[in-house]
């Protein structure tokens, strides 16, 4: 317990905060041997869609953090940033994937990054992060899986976006007469 006033150095934030996060995956796993509906599933909203993460896949949801741009990349890619001493590549998923519009930068904005697991470091930028959903209790139309409200959701799996060549590809096509 942290007296009033006493502040950690960051190193111990860093700590403390791996503790929870082993704390909180240990609970889901009893969740999921215990009879219990597996919670598995992140649920976020990127432009006017939510979507669903495998847990396994997502790494931390940290707020809006301040993005260097990198010159000559795709306009989706929006730079890089300092989470917790690593750079990390930002990308605007709404508009990698077609969407127009400004890049989500309201109270509710969150940055995902993706597990070290998928050797990428890289964060999606979403509107706002849902938390923790069970897609056990969802029934699926399509693609899609629906809530009790009647909310839709698509699942999206980083692995699989990691592994697109066009989301590896950040650089800007430039001409040949402009190198």
């Amino acid at each position: 317990m942290i007296a009033d006033g006493e502040r950690l150095d960051p190193a111990a934030r860093r700590a403390r905060l791996r503790d929870y996060q082993d704390q909180l995956l240990e609970r889901m796993q009893a969740a999921k041997g215990g009879g219990g509906a597996p919670i598995q599933q992140l649920g976020m909203q990127v432009g006017a869609t939510r979507y669903l993460l495998d847990l396994v896949e997502a790494g931390e949801i940290v707020p809006l953090a301040p993005l260097t741009r990198v010159p000559l990349t795709l306009p989706w890619y929006l730079g890089l940033a300092n989470v917790r001493g690593v750079l990390v590549g930002v990308v605007d998923l709404a508009r990698y994937l077609g969407e127009d519009g400004p890049p989500p930068s309201g109270p509710a904005a969150r940055m995902v990054t993706f597990s070290p697991t998928l050797g990428f470091n890289c964060a999606l930028l979403a509107d706002r992060v849902y938390g923790l959903r069970q897609a056990s209790g969802m029934r699926r139309e399509g693609e899609t899986l629906v809530d009790a409200d009647d909310n839709i959701w698509t699942p999206l799996s980083l692995a699989a976006l990691v592994r697109e060549a066009r989301f590896q590809d950040v650089a800007q096509a430039v001409a040949q007469d402009q190198r």
